[in-house]
């Protein structure tokens, strides 16, 4: 395979037809492209969506029964197989017309070699905002893998920042688990972040899915435990919650430091006299 990208896709679909393309205005079925049957398309091999939300997919499937495809499938020929088409962008549409009992569908074949097939499978649902963090980042493997795309070739071709791609590809280092928490929506990147490189992980997901802790609450009990870690100090989730609260309340750097028996103390940071003045006169009054 070769991995040489013979020209830029840019911003994929939109670049090759233009916006429209993606956000078709138009409330009836396309009737001047090419048609296939239904059964000579198959998936695209470098798709990186993994899963389709059947809610949605039931909706789409029943505006086609009323509309038809307003948006033709975008395909190139089979390598091996003629008659027969690869999608390259429309896989939800053509499941969805499978749905409705669809027997053609109406395509655009395109001219593409393997690596500018998968930058426009990548590109064209990248840009759908129902494609989770993991599938994004599969992607982004995929075109350095077997591409030998680096960060930065990547963050180029995809209009975004080399520190954006490197911490989203960051999230396939989590366990398992992690990792399938997030795919099932019950926890963010942003509350994934912080857990990176820790040997526990799994049991702090956990908490945080079940307490519904916020990214930033994620971030403020890593950096306890850690700085805990080192002084023999015991910090949890609950811990880091009223101490936010305290902080809201005086304005000022709180720190709480819970030994292992519960015994502990709680710090107060003050800049000036007028900060300390403060403390004590709060402290007097209750």
């Amino acid at each position: 395979m070769s991995t040489t990208k013979k020209r830029g896709l840019g911003r994929g679909l939109s670049a090759l037809f233009g916006d429209e393309m993606l956000e078709p205005k138009e409330k009836k079925a396309i009737n001047n492209q090419n048609k296939a049957l239904i059964g000579n398309l198959k998936r695209n091999r470098y798709q990186p969506r993994l899963y389709f939300d059947e809610v949605k997919l039931n909706e789409l499937a029943n505006s086609i029964k009323k509309n038809g495809i307003i948006q033709p499938i975008a395909v190139r020929t089979d390598q091996n197989n003629t008659e027969k088409f690869e999608i390259i962008a429309g896989e939800r549409r053509w499941l969805a017309a499978q749905r409705a009992g669809l027997h053609e569908v109406p395509i655009i074949i395109l001219e593409l070699d393997d690596n500018e097939a998968l930058e426009v499978a990548i590109v064209e649902n990248i840009q759908r905002d129902d494609l989770n963090v993991i599938e994004e980042a599969k992607g982004y493997r995929r075109l350095s893998d077997e591409f030998e795309y680096d960060h930065e070739k990547i963050a180029s071709f995809m209009s975004k920042s080399r520190s954006h791609i490197s911490n989203t590809l960051r999230l396939l280092t989590l366990p398992r688990d992690v990792i399938g928490m997030i795919e099932e929506g019950n926890l963010t990147a942003g509350q994934a972040r912080p857990l990176i490189g820790l040997i526990n992980a799994s049991k702090i997901a956990e908490e945080v899915v079940s307490k519904k802790l916020s990214a930033r609450s994620v971030e403020l009990l890593i950096r306890h435990q850690k700085g805990s870690q080192k002084v023999g100090f015991k910090t949890d989730s609950n811990i880091i919650n009223e101490q936010k609260k305290i902080e809201e309340i005086l304005g000022l750097k709180v720190n709480i430091q819970n030994k292992s028996n519960n015994s502990g103390k709680v710090v107060i940071e003050y800049k000036d006299l007028d900060q300390f003045e403060f403390i004590s006169n709060l402290l007097k009054n209750r």
